[in-house]
């Protein structure tokens, strides 16, 4: 499993994503007691490999398919400065236009001066959300 972050009616939602859905890498000795085991298990249907044993994989494939599971998500790069004018595309917001007033690249999203009511208000938003003018 993978935590991965996706964005939905304008709001980021993080979930848990299976990497290899329906596999288990299992590191063993194979051997006839070690392989009785694994055979017989309730749920496992089948093996990856020829014939009717197992295909060992290599420590470099292993090593390939822990770095994937534990990368990063990738960092954003602002592509805005401060007191900029920026148009709402998403969210309950959309259309308005505003002044960027704090950039946050590590959680990539940005706090944006709306005029609403005749008042300057702080909305928080996704860089996904806002476009320039």
């Amino acid at each position: 499993m993978r935590e991965i972050v996706t964005i939905k009616k304008g709001k980021k939602q993080q979930s848990k994503e299976k990497v290899f859905p329906g596999y288990i890498l299992v590191r063993m000795n194979l051997d006839n007691d070690s392989w009785l085991v694994v055979r017989t298990t309730q749920g496992i249907t089948g093996f990856v490999g020829a014939g009717t044993k197992p295909t060992a994989i290599s420590e470099k494939e292993v090593d390939a398919i822990m770095k994937f599971v534990k990368q990063e998500q990738p960092k954003f790069k602002a592509k805005f400065s401060l007191d900029e004018a920026v148009k709402i595309t998403d969210g309950p917001f959309s259309d308005f236009i505003g002044t960027i007033s704090h950039i946050d690249e590590d959680k990539g999203k940005v706090t944006v001066l709306v005029s609403i009511f005749g008042r300057e208000t702080p909305v928080e938003l996704d860089f996904l959300q806002v476009n320039k003018l």
